[in-house]
C-alpha cells in the first residue's frame, strides 16, 4: 500500500497538490486567533431575534431621528418644513435596511459563533452599527445584548 501511494507521490502534479494542501493546512493552524469568549454566538442569537423588531420599529425610529435633527439644525422654516416628508421616508428606509442586514449578518455569524463556542475564540463584527448605534431599548445582560429600534442613520 505505502509503495502505492509514493509512486503516485512522484506525479508532480500530485505531489503539488499535496504539498499545497499541507502548507494551506499549516497556514490555516497557525493564524488561528487567539483571544475569546462566546460573544460571536450572543451577538449573532441577538441579531437574529432583534433586526426584524428593527425593520418593524424603522418608521418609528426614523421619524424620531429626524424630529430630533430638525431640532439641532440652524435652517430657515421653509428648509425644516421641506425637509420633513422626505427625510422621515429616507431615514425609515434606511432604518427598515439595516435591520435587514442585521438579521443576514446574525445568520451569516450563527456558525461560526456554534463552532467557536468551545474554544478560546472570537470573530470580529460583520455588521458594527448595532454594537455602537443608539437604540429605542438598550439592555445588556449576562445571555444576550437586547438593542432593539437600532437609529441606523444618526
Amino acid at each position: 500500500m505505502f509503495s502505492v501511494f509514493h509512486a503516485l507521490l512522484k506525479c508532480s502534479a500530485l505531489r503539488r497538490c499535496v504539498v499545497s494542501c499541507a502548507v494551506l493546512l499549516l497556514v490555516q493552524l497557525v493564524a488561528l486567533p487567539a483571544a475569546a469568549s462566546p460573544e460571536t454566538l450572543k451577538r449573532a442569537v441577538s441579531n437574529i431575534l432583534f433586526g426584524p423588531t428593527d425593520v418593524a420599529l424603522g418608521p418609528i425610529v426614523g421619524a424620531k431621528s429626524v424630529y430630533y435633527n430638525l431640532q439641532d439644525i440652524d435652517d430657515t422654516p421653509g428648509v425644516r418644513i421641506a425637509f420633513v416628508v422626505p427625510g422621515v421616508a429616507w431615514n425609515a428606509a434606511m432604518c427598515m435596511a439595516g435591520g435587514v442586514l442585521r438579521t443576514l449578518t446574525g445568520a451569516l455569524e450563527l456558525i461560526p459563533g456554534l463552532i467557536l463556542l468551545p474554544f478560546e475564540a472570537d470573530m470580529d463584527a460583520l455588521f458594527a452599527p448595532p454594537g455602537r448605534a443608539d437604540a429605542l431599548i438598550d439592555e445588556e445582560t449576562d445571555f444576550l445584548d437586547i438593542k432593539i429600534g437600532i437609529d441606523y442613520v444618526s
